[in-house]
């Protein structure tokens, strides 16, 4: 494993919530003391279920599959462009948009960018959430091959 001093690479993994915020903003802080680049990284998921959404009871119209994961990749985009101007000038930058399982791309992403450590916020869900949802955070932890650091959500 590689001491603090050896870390250049940190992937920063956001979704557009107060808990990516916050991890986004220790991470950048991190990598500026330490001269680290970043790699941004949002997954989509994979939208299931039929190729069309909507709800018959309110009347909707029908939305396309294709229609939402361009609507989904766009939003992607612009998530990763905003934290990147946020950041803007703190540290080299590299986004990454990926479509799939959250934390099977986070992984992929940090070995195929050879990543020294990751970091990612936490919702803290507890009980029927967590068993329900899972934690991304607490898959990540238990395969990744380098240091991952949590931002939990507590004040």
């Amino acid at each position: 494993m590689k001491t603090l001093n050896e870390v250049h690479k940190i992937l920063i993994a956001v979704e557009d919530s107060q808990y990516s915020e916050r991890a986004a903003s220790y991470g950048f802080e991190l990598a500026q003391k330490l001269g680290a680049d970043v790699g941004l990284i949002h997954v989509n998921e994979v939208p299931t279920g039929t190729p069309f959404v909507a709800d018959p009871l309110l009347n909707e119209p029908p939305v396309m599959m294709p229609e939402l994961i361009n609507v989904q990749e766009e939003a992607s985009k612009k998530l990763l462009d905003r934290i990147a101007d946020t950041y803007f000038g703190k540290a080299t930058i590299y986004s990454f948009h990926k479509v799939g399982n959250p934390r099977d791309e986070i992984l992929h992403t940090a070995e195929e960018w050879n990543a020294d450590m990751i970091i990612l916020g936490t919702h803290g869900r507890t009980g029927f959430d967590h068993f329900i949802s899972g934690s991304v955070a607490e898959k990540v932890i238990r395969k990744a091959k380098c240091p991952v650091l949590i931002i939990p959500n507590k004040e």
